[in-house]
């Protein structure tokens, strides 16, 4: 079982990325809300991680801290969610957010995630607001990261297609995806920038 990975940041294509760990290059897929908070690649990271090993696959998960990979853990626990939708969950959703449509049993929020369709979203609130206890005091961390400041933002030769790639990454139609970046695309804006700006507007 791999828990833990500190080593250079090599490659930060949101949500993949690639740690060297003594000469040893990981591949990883994290959430968004983690790749906000990593550093310029060249900088060394410290990631807890979730290993899932399928038939045809051996999968790394990468989070920023224990409590994301605690909400990670929980949500995959849920009846028909997998490690991937369970990433476009807190890729697209804050964690307060989530928190709230669960206790208000707000399923029409939840489906606006990718990948979340109706039946999910009830299956979510319903298993879910049993276990808010056991992942309730990881929403404090994660909002605190939500709220301060954004990680250095890598410098990418095209942070706009990038962008766009993410998202396709998490499940949107790739016109869906391109709509979205081009809605809030400024001058000077990170690739990380967009991404965040973008989810927001579609959630």
């Amino acid at each position: 079982m791999i828990g833990r990975l500190r080593g250079t940041l090599v490659e930060k294509h949101s949500p993949s990325l690639l740690v060297d760990v003594g000469g040893v290059g990981y591949e990883l897929e994290a959430p968004m809300s983690t790749c906000y908070r990593l550093p310029e690649p060249g900088l060394e990271v410290t990631l807890y991680t979730h290993f899932v090993v399928r038939e045809d696959a051996q999968l790394l998960y990468g989070f920023a801290d224990k409590s994301e990979r605690q909400l990670f853990r929980t949500l995959i626990r849920v009846n028909g969610v997998g490690p991937k939708l369970a990433l476009a969950i807190l890729s697209g959703m804050e964690a307060e957010m989530f928190a709230r449509s669960v206790h208000e049993q707000d399923a029409t929020m939840l489906t606006r995630i990718p990948g979340v369709g109706k039946k999910t979203a009830e299956r979510l609130i319903v298993e879910m607001k049993d276990r808010l206890n056991e992942w309730q005091s990881a929403l404090a961390p994660l909002e605190l990261a939500a709220a301060g400041k954004p990680a250095p933002a890598a410098v990418k030769q095209d942070p706009v297609q990038d962008a766009v790639s993410a998202l396709i990454a998490l499940g949107y139609k790739p016109q869906e995806a391109s709509k979205a970046i081009a809605a809030v695309e400024a001058e000077g804006m990170s690739t990380d920038d967009l991404i965040r700006q973008a989810l927001r507007a579609m959630v």
